[in-house]
């Protein structure tokens, strides 16, 4: 099993760190520094947790000016890849944390500084804060970085103005109204960096579960254009399409189909325990004389804590069935723990959709192992 990420955060870890950290603030006690981190609930404490708590330490030992600070921070950086310690790594979050924490009354020093610190560690959830204190000042500037020759900051002006970004504060206002991201996704539509197109694809796809109209409009202008664009536009799609939006559908060629049909859906392990797996089999026929292009998946009705079902959709593939064909599917679904998920025991459901279109459903029970 893997080590959690939270454990990133090691003796080791604070070791080198704080030895880097020294060139950059000369009167450094390396040792107190460790000290302050290891604190009695230390192993307590949560990935995001221990980030926090080591922006804090840092604070104390830090400049009390703010701008003294983020040179400091800058420099140390700069001595982090000379050290061949890092080129860009998750693991100094508390640096754009810092800049979250102390500079709400520095916006246009902590903006310069998040815009050269996301170079190094993103600074997608530290922005956030000044995008809802200062929506309009904040999105000019992501709107210009969105322009920036560096890909990690174009990055940040799109990951950073998301509606939901996952493990960070919502943007209340940008979920009313997304409008003003708009002009931020244009320009980066045609990004050169995966990475990038990739963050506009999920800005998209965030915007899409509060105003499906509003993307959907989006993704007809932009289809079609180019093999990328219409990546991005399928992934920023991917909710809509889970949904069964038949306007989404639609987009890419995809609708009601009579000739592909579902034959012998079968589930072979109708008795499935916590930790083990669903298995399950079908046939998939074209009985048309034409191919079909065919979105094929399932979904899965999860009994919930209350004992009503709720459905989570999966894709099995997206592809062309040639004419008077048929073609035997077998999956299988775990049902082993995990912390995202929790497991109720009873009866569950499993059925096929095909094209956005819910096929037969059946039963299967789910028992502690």
């Amino acid at each position: 099993m893997a080590a959690p990420l939270k454990d990133m955060y090691s003796p080791t870890f604070y070791n080198r760190f704080s030895q880097v950290l020294k060139t950059c603030i000369a009167d450094l006690d390396t040792a107190e520094f460790q000290k302050r981190i290891f604190v009695a609930d230390w192993e307590q404490k949560e990935l995001k947790d221990r980030m926090r708590h080591t922006s804090l330490v840092l604070h104390e030992f830090m400049p009390a000016d703010f701008m003294e600070a983020i040179e400091c921070i800058q420099a140390c950086i700069v001595k982090l890849k000379e050290h061949k310690i890092s080129e860009f790594g998750f693991e100094f979050m508390f640096f754009p944390d810092y800049i979250e924490l102390y500079g709400q009354n520095h916006f246009e020093e902590a903006m310069s500084a998040m815009k050269e610190v996301t170079k190094f560690a993103s600074c997608e959830f530290a922005v956030r804060p000044f995008i809802i204190a200062n929506q309009d000042r904040s999105l000019d500037l992501l709107t210009t970085w969105s322009l920036d020759e560096n890909e990690h900051v174009r990055r940040l002006a799109s990951e950073g103005s998301r509606p939901r970004l996952p493990w960070a504060m919502a943007l209340p206002a940008l979920k009313k109204n997304p409008a003003p991201i708009q002009p931020i996704l244009e320009n980066l539509k045609n990004d050169p960096s995966e990475y990038v197109r990739r963050s506009v694809a999920n800005n998209l796809n965030d915007i899409s579960k509060d105003h499906p109209d509003f993307v959907l409009e989006i993704f007809k202008d932009w289809i079609g254009k180019d093999i990328n664009r219409n990546k991005l536009v399928k992934h920023g799609a991917r909710t809509l399409l889970k949904k069964g939006d038949v306007h989404a559908l639609s987009i890419f060629g995809l609708g009601p189909n009579p000739a592909i049909q579902v034959e012998n859906l079968k589930i072979l392990s109708p008795v499935v325990k916590i930790g083990d797996y669903l298995s399950f089999e079908f046939k998939l026929e074209n009985t048309s004389l034409e191919a079909a292009l065919v979105r094929l998946e399932y979904a899965i009705y999860y009994k919930g804590s209350t004992g009503d079902q709720r459905k989570k959709v999966f894709k099995i593939s997206e592809k062309t069935y040639p004419s008077k064909s048929k073609k035997s599917i077998q999956r299988r679904q775990s049902f082993k723990l995990i912390s995202t998920r929790r497991f109720y025991e009873g009866v569950q459901g499993l059925s096929i959709i095909i094209n956005g279109v819910e096929q037969e459903k059946k039963a299967f029970e789910l028992i502690n192992g």
